[in-house]
């Protein structure tokens, strides 16, 4: 069995015990989170929603919050004497699906 829903913008496809990474969430270590906007729940058979199923769920536990590597960003205009050094760290939330309904 597995579900597609969307936080942060972005779609997963996840089954039951799968850990992934999603965006930032404001939502401490070892609480539950529940996710309602499901695009697709597989069982017996698919169900396909429009935009969303009705009564399809995920429930997740937040494993960790924290930040992903470093990523140095360098703009650099030739002839004008122009350097410019950037870095961004995105902030994360780890998560661990634990029931899907629907």
């Amino acid at each position: 069995m597995f579900a597609i829903f969307v936080t942060g913008g972005k779609q997963y496809k996840v089954a039951e015990g799968d850990v992934i990474f999603v965006e930032k969430l404001g939502v401490a270590e070892g609480e539950k989170v529940t996710f309602d906007k499901v695009l697709a729940v597989s069982g017996e058979i698919l169900s396909v929603g429009t935009p969303y199923v009705a009564g399809a769920t995920v429930v997740a536990s937040v494993v960790k919050n924290g930040k992903s590597k470093k990523i140095d960003v360098i703009k650099y205009k030739p002839k004008k004497n122009e350097k410019k050094k950037i870095g961004h760290r995105q902030d994360y939330t780890k998560i661990q699906i634990e029931k899907i309904e629907g």
